[in-house]
């Protein structure tokens, strides 16, 4: 049996915009809707399910809120699988500046699906958050989570 405690994703980027702006950028789907996915049903909330959905990959999945700590932690379960969580944690640097962290846990199968797993997640989370960047520092919308599957 392998040990479960490497099975994750993380990523991490610095957001130059205060730590406030950046935790509502994913609480607020008004905002994550821009760099992320297209449509959340409402604002995260402790103990509260919410839908996400990406319209480009007709693909809907519930989040449930786990933990909020305001500008400092979200975490959330990812679909109906209790052990897969999405962890974010905020970090301020200064006034003006976040350093965004995520982690993605909570992987099961075989070595190579495992890999595969693991290597999307990162992947995935990375281009969300240069989409946060993108959006928050200069205000460009990449559209880089939608344009990375394109439709033939």
């Amino acid at each position: 049996m392998s040990d479960s405690s490497n099975h994750f994703a993380h990523t991490a980027m610095l957001i130059r915009r205060p730590v406030s702006e950046v935790y509502d950028a994913f609480i607020n789907p008004a905002v994550t809707s821009r760099f992320w996915f297209s449509e959340g049903s409402a604002k995260l909330e402790p103990n509260q399910t919410v839908q996400w959905t990406w319209e480009m990959y007709n693909h809907t999945v519930s989040v449930h809120v786990l933990d909020l700590i305001v500008d400092k932690k979200i975490l959330i379960q990812w679909g109906d699988d209790k052990e897969s969580t999405v962890e974010w944690e905020f970090k301020s640097i200064d006034d003006a500046k976040t350093f965004v962290s995520i982690t993605n846990r909570g992987f099961k199968g075989t070595n190579d699906e495992l890999i595969n797993q693991i290597r999307d997640s990162t992947g995935g989370f990375t281009w969300v958050l240069a989409g946060l960047k993108a959006l928050l520092e200069h205000g460009i919308e990449l559209n880089l989570v939608g344009d990375r599957f394109p439709k033939e």
